[in-house]
């Protein structure tokens, strides 16, 4: 799935860039689209990817556990406000699906193997609040810094279960706050915009639930348990 949907990614882009190549990085392009961004509002979608992480800070020293990190997919809408000639307000819900595994260290509590093993899969709802702040365009090319703050749904969190890692439920929050950062450029074809851009997410609070046993060696030596992600989205307007 990964590979077709990485194929479908270069034929598309392919086809949209095939006839406006030239006019984007020549020396004296054609100006496309040169009205479209002076509209106040108007949409996009897109399609990318992601890899999350988490952020562990413990009560006490002891080795590290181990986060090893995928590659999930993004997938999503955009509606973009202008405020000024140089700043835009977006809003770009979207799922994001992603999975970490996180590897104990070895602990004499554990009776096999697979309890220091905890696989947390992941299928969030990101609805991120952003401002974007776009430099001068020159020709068809006009890069980006974009920030804000973001609310994070997890679907996947075990919230309101009541088996905890004893019955290998690892469990986190439902709702998480963020904060991001990142930059991208827009390319202006002669029928659309086309928009790479990389943005880090950063956890705010801690998103652990504990179990029940306070000396629980999953959680019990855990002070805050943050995720953290990098994005790289290709959007299209």
């Amino acid at each position: 799935m990964k590979k077709l949907f990485v194929f479908l990614l270069i034929v598309s882009t392919y086809y949209g860039y095939a006839q406006g190549s030239k006019n984007i990085f020549s020396k004296d392009p054609i100006i496309n689209l040169e009205n479209f961004q002076k509209s106040r509002i108007y949409y996009g979608f897109y399609l990318g990817f992601n890899a999350y992480d988490f952020k562990i800070d413990y009560k006490t020293e002891t080795p590290d556990i181990l986060v090893k990190k995928t590659t999930g997919f993004n997938v999503g809408i955009v509606a973009d406000l202008k405020l000024h000639e140089y700043f835009n307000l977006r809003f770009e819900p979207g799922l994001y699906y992603t999975k970490r595994d996180l590897y104990y260290p070895s602990n004499p509590d554990f009776v096999k193997s697979s309890d220091a093993i905890r696989e947390v899969n992941s299928t969030y709802i990101h609805f991120p609040l952003l401002l974007k702040f776009s430099s001068l365009r020159t020709g068809n090319i006009r890069p980006y810094l974009v920030g804000g703050l973001s609310a994070t749904l997890n679907l996947s969190s075990n919230a309101k279960l009541e088996d905890d890692n004893l019955q290998q439920r690892f469990r986190v929050k439902a709702w998480s706050p963020n904060y991001e950062l990142g930059f991208g450029i827009d390319l202006f074809s002669e029928y659309f915009i086309f928009s790479p851009s990389i943005r880090g997410v950063f956890g705010i609070n801690d998103e652990l639930i504990r179990d029940k046993d306070p000396n629980s060696p999953w959680t019990g030596n855990i002070e805050s348990l943050k995720s953290r992600a990098i994005f790289i989205n290709f959007t299209f307007h």
